[in-house]
């Protein structure tokens, strides 16, 4: 691992020297790609560089030890020790995290597509909550968030929402969030008082662009139509809706909320690139045993992966057995108690199958 680390930190001094240079800008497209990669490895170089500091401190604790010491400097000097070694063991867990292999969609946008599963209108109505709660989420973190589909019932609920959460590391935070979600709750429209079981599906994609699948314009029909519900000016007035099918896959998105046809073709051809990504990663990673398959993982669409039990203000996250008694913060969008702890299970496991 240490030589590992040295060659990081090699290649971190390099690009620092580089970007130094008066010329360095010359060239902004291989400016910003050398820029990105020493963002990311700061972190670490600066765990690593840390560690040698507590490493020589620890060293010098050592000598001390071995030598000459009165009764209280020896106490202070061995409760120095243990406390150095303590960190020296923290840090070496941390730079065995932060050299796993990246997901290298980790910095990407995020598509996020909700569905009313089971249930009726209350399913339309919880995945209404949900996408609530994901907005919020982004708001807090000063992410921006951009509609490109809702579809909604008339009672309020959501049919379909698929909408866009851009900023930095926004699938890195949000990748884990795919899969069928599930309320007990007495809903608004039960008299009796009876609780319900309703489920809503949630698919994560990284925003690809065009360029990073195969797409081929023969491939893909277009369909426009009148936008329906609160978007813009041109709402049920001009035929700015544009709805795309990819004929090999089946595959159909929709867009209705931009200006113009133009701009929601455009956001269609981008969306239709996720879904075809995330088909693509789904048939390679069917290629590994189930052993291998990560516990945590990204989420298929059919997997229930979290149950919010209003009667007892508790959500359970199933996947890493996490419970916690605040339901109504959570679907304030106060999801990074639970998001840290599934980046954590997977960092865990990622570090069980490489030792």
């Amino acid at each position: 691992m240490l030589d590992k680390l040295r060659l990081v930190e090699a290649r971190y001094a390099e690009m620092a020297e580089r970007a130094a240079q008066p010329d360095f800008y010359n060239d902004p497209k291989a400016a910003t790609k050398l820029l990105k990669e020493q963002k990311q490895l700061e972190p670490i170089v600066e765990a690593y560089r840390q560690y040698l500091k507590v490493q020589q401190e620890h060293k010098d604790l050592r000598e001390m030890l071995d030598g000459t010491l009165d009764a209280d400097m020896r106490e202070l000097c061995q409760e120095e020790f243990t406390q150095s070694k303590k960190d020296l063991e923290e840090l070496e867990q941390r730079l065995k995290i932060l050299l796993l292999p990246r997901d290298p969609n980790d910095d990407k946008n995020v598509i996020v597509e909700i569905r009313g599963g089971v249930g009726g209108e209350e399913s339309a109505l919880f995945a209404h909550s949900l996408y609530r709660m994901y907005t919020m989420y982004a708001d807090k973190h000063g992410f921006k968030v951009e509609l490109l589909n809702y579809n909604e019932t008339e009672l309020g609920g959501v049919k379909e929402a698929d909408f866009v959460i851009s900023g930095d590391g926004a699938y890195s935070r949000l990748k884990f969030e795919s899969g069928v979600h599930r309320v007990q709750r007495v809903p608004e429209t039960e008299s009796g008082g009876r609780v319900h079981t309703s489920t809503a599906t949630v698919a994560v994609l990284p925003e690809m662009d065009t360029v990073d699948v195969d797409l081929r314009q023969e491939d893909i029909e277009m369909q426009v139509f009148r936008a329906s519900g609160a978007g813009g000016q041109h709402i049920n007035k001009t035929s700015s809706a544009v709805r795309l099918i990819h004929k090999p896959s089946g595959i159909v998105v929709a867009c209705q909320e931009e200006r113009s046809q133009l701009q929601n073709r455009e956001r269609c051809m981008q969306m239709l690139a996720s879904k075809l990504y995330e088909i693509e990663q789904s048939r390679i990673s069917e290629e590994f045993s189930s052993e291998r398959r990560s516990q945590v993982g990204t989420g298929m669409r059919n997997e229930r992966i979290r149950t919010y039990n209003f009667p007892q203000g508790r959500v359970t996250d199933h996947r890493i057995g996490l419970t916690l008694y605040k339901i109504d913060s959570i679907m304030d969008g106060d999801l990074d108690e639970i998001i840290d702890a599934l980046v954590t299970a997977d960092q865990a496991e990622k570090l069980q199958k490489s030792s």
